[in-house]
């Protein structure tokens, strides 16, 4: 195992213990504007995977950036429909006559 290669783990082990921290915190109120921001993130993802598999260095790359893209394009599509819907619980019922 390579010395990046272990230092990558290390960031990525790191990344997501911090990460579930931070989530757990978030009350409910402040969720969905919260949603709203990581979408956004996510499309930069979506970017950074497009750009890996665009390179065509080995056919490896080429899928992982695919996968990549698939994946980043679900969550960004399933959190803004999940904040469509959070969304919609706040509007006001219309009354029919």
């Amino acid at each position: 195992m390579t010395e990046a290669l272990l230092a990558a783990l290390f960031v990525l082990v790191l990344a997501s213990f911090i990460g579930f921290e931070v989530i757990n915190k978030v009350p409910p109120t402040l969720h969905t504007p919260l949603m709203s921001g990581s979408n956004a993130i996510s499309g930069i993802s979506v970017i950074g995977a497009i750009l890996a598999a665009g390179e065509k260095n080995t056919s490896l790359s080429v899928i992982l950036g695919l996968i990549a893209v698939i994946l980043a394009m679900v969550n960004v599509v399933g959190g803004f429909l999940v904040t469509d819907r959070m969304l919609q619980m706040f509007k006001k019922k219309e009354v029919k006559a």
